[in-house]
């Protein structure tokens, strides 16, 4: 494994536009709608990390996310990105997220 293989994941920082529950989801989760700038646009995705935040406080938040694998189905939601994170030591999720202001559809590198 090396550099062109870390290369293929396309990790770019969104702005999370709307955060709603998602009821249908087999775990609770969240319908995120995620602004990774004018050359990728507006993506949802689900993401189950209601334990740790709210709606309210997920709108206007940087996230990073996949923006380059397949669209997948979950329930009645087609999800368009990979919103990232890590395990804490309860188990939830919490959101992998740039320290400082970056402009949305910066490609991580």
């Amino acid at each position: 494994m090396g550099w062109d293989d870390f290369m293929r994941v396309d990790l770019r920082v969104g702005r999370v536009v709307s955060a709603e529950p998602f009821p249908q989801a087999r775990r609770p989760a969240y319908i995120l709608h995620v602004d990774f700038g004018p050359e990728l646009g507006v993506r949802k995705s689900s993401a189950q990390i209601t334990a740790q935040y709210t709606p309210e406080a997920l709108v206007g938040r940087l996230v990073v996310g996949v923006v380059n694998f397949p669209p997948k189905q979950i329930g009645p939601l087609m999800s368009e990105c990979l919103v990232t994170g890590f395990h804490d030591a309860d188990g939830h999720v919490r959101l992998c997220v740039p320290d400082g202001d970056v402009a949305p559809g910066t490609r991580l590198l």
